[in-house]
């Protein structure tokens, strides 16, 4: 399959830029990794916590769909690679819930920093 193919080439590449910001950046209190598919690839195993942004599926699709060159037919094969919200919410330690305003996700993550013990300056 192509995307088989391009893991092969862009997962290295990906891990090296990775370790060289855990080096360059290793007395910060926390780092934060955007990474797609973290719980498909079990890259999940790589972190001490993991931290699960969610929508519901409606609100998903509309944000999806509004990208740029984004189609019915691209969103389908990105919900096919992935494992369904729910389970991903139930193996989080944490989920932030995007649904509401950007003040709530503000409140959601400043909790979240604080049971981690980090500061809340978002």
């Amino acid at each position: 399959d192509g995307f088989a193919a391009l893991e092969a080439i862009v997962h290295p590449a990906v891990h090296h830029e990775r370790t060289r910001f855990i080096m360059e950046h290793g007395d910060a209190p926390a780092l934060l990794f955007d990474i797609p598919l973290l719980f498909e690839t079990r890259g999940n195993e790589a972190f001490d916590k993991v931290i699960v942004v969610s929508t519901s599926a409606e609100r998903q699709r509309e944000r999806v769909l509004a990208r740029p060159g984004m189609t019915e037919e691209k969103l389908a094969q990105i919900l096919a690679r992935q494992m369904p919200d729910e389970e991903k919410r139930a193996r989080a330690d944490f989920v932030v819930d995007t649904s509401g305003s950007l003040d709530e996700t503000r409140n959601q993550v400043r909790n979240i920093l604080t049971c981690l013990g980090l500061p809340t300056g978002v």
